[in-house]
């Protein structure tokens, strides 16, 4: 007998202290770096999307890794290429957490569409407020002076 599996996330990870170090024009190679890491790890990008200060991505995880792995490797990855790369000078890091929502395949179009609208969304809401928003739709108790590191 097969097995049979799909798991959707919702990835939100935000950049160091918050700070504004992904600048806007080079998001699109820091997108597609990342993307190659999914690939990589034979899982599935959805999609990928941000602004300065964090990034959303929609994924199928592959089953032989773990979550905490994948975004383990998504992070130090992406992290050392932009340290190196000199189009982001101010990169300082990714946050210590992340945010992983799971969701159902009848939410995965409304998620791709939230995801693909991220800057149009961020010019009326804060990305702490975009995260605690999240947080609270899916039940999870935090810390507010964790949303801060």
């Amino acid at each position: 007998m097969s097995s049979y599996r799909q798991l959707f996330y919702h990835l939100v990870f935000g950049t160091k202290l918050r700070e504004p170090s992904i600048p806007d024009k080079y998001c699109l190679e820091l997108y597609k770096y990342i993307w190659g890491i999914v690939k990589a790890k034979k899982c599935q990008l959805y999609q990928i999307n941000g602004i300065e200060n964090h990034i959303h991505l929609l994924v199928d995880i592959n089953p032989q890794i773990s979550l905490v792995d994948f975004i383990k490797d998504l992070k130090v990855s992406s992290s050392t290429w932009m340290r190196k790369h000199p189009k982001f000078p101010n990169w300082n890091g990714w946050s210590v957490g992340y945010g992983a929502f799971t969701l159902s395949v009848k939410e995965k179009d409304r998620i791709i569409n939230y995801i693909k609208k991220q800057k149009e969304h961020h010019e009326s809401t804060t990305f702490v407020d975009e995260y605690k928003k999240l947080l609270n739709e899916h039940g999870i108790p935090f810390e507010e002076k964790y949303l801060f590191e």
